[in-house]
């Protein structure tokens, strides 16, 4: 489990990387300018991180059926050598993935005026400026679409129901609640990110406001990674004591 909270912790520094910075320059300026080399490259960083972020949550749902659904084949199911696999898996198709969105869009022709209402390079504000026709990277949107975004929601709520019967079934209320409280900051951080990742990419937005579409987009690109490390940490015993031993080292 904790390999995994590492590796999701690595996504949300590159996705921060990648967007932070310019994002602040953006707003303290009202406003900036990016070369478009500069902005096809944050656009395949942004892109690769949110897949990889995406199978990232869909492995550690799996690590938390196999934790509680078949606890004592956990250790011989779950090793060391499986769980690299999954995490380099994660982060080869994360970034092969990308360059199925990447590598059309920068084949557009823009012939301006090239301004986005958007604070970085993003696909949807994009591909509503280019001159030639932007169809083929659209349905490279719903290719990515499909086994990082539709297959892992499949498979983390399959893993959530199968958790959720198991625990209904121990009987005692505290290991109910033991059981659920390993895996319930991951639901949490699912919720929110698939959440509004869906409701910007999937869910149809021809009602949907620009203004909309940046504070959606702040969700999982700004606030997820911010509050990823809360989530884990609080509801964390493991971590909360080695937090309390660290402050109690340094005082004393």
């Amino acid at each position: 489990m904790y390999f995994f909270i590492s590796q999701l912790s690595i996504s949300d520094i590159l996705l921060s990387t990648d967007i932070t910075p310019k994002m602040l320059q953006i707003l303290l300026n009202d406003g900036g300018t990016i070369t478009f080399v500069d902005c096809i490259t944050q656009l395949y960083f942004f892109c690769a991180t949110e897949v990889s972020e995406c199978l990232l949550l869909m492995v550690m749902s799996y690590d938390r059926y196999v934790a509680i659904c078949d606890p004592l084949r956990y250790s011989s199911i779950m090793t060391s050598g499986h769980c690299l696999t999954l995490s380099a898996a994660s982060w080869f198709l994360g970034f092969s993935l990308a360059l199925i969105d990447t590598i059309p869009t920068s084949m557009l022709r823009f012939c301006g005026p090239n301004v986005i209402d958007h604070f970085f390079c993003d696909l949807l504000p994009l591909l509503k400026i280019p001159c030639s026709d932007p169809s083929g990277v659209q349905i490279g949107i719903f290719l990515v679409s499909i086994p990082s975004v539709f297959i892992p929601t499949v498979i983390i709520m399959y893993c959530y129901v199968n958790i959720v019967i198991n625990i209904l079934r121990i009987p005692s209320s505290s290991g109910r609640h033991k059981a659920f409280s390993t895996c319930s900051s991951h639901l949490i951080v699912f919720s929110i990110f698939y959440g509004t990742l869906i409701s910007v990419y999937v869910v149809p937005t021809s009602g949907q406001t620009m203004t909309i579409s940046k504070i959606l987009s702040l969700l999982y690109t700004v606030l997820t990674p911010l509050i990823n490390p809360i989530i884990y940490s609080l509801r964390n015993k493991d971590i909360k004591a080695a937090a309390y031993k660290m402050i109690h080292k340094y005082r004393t």
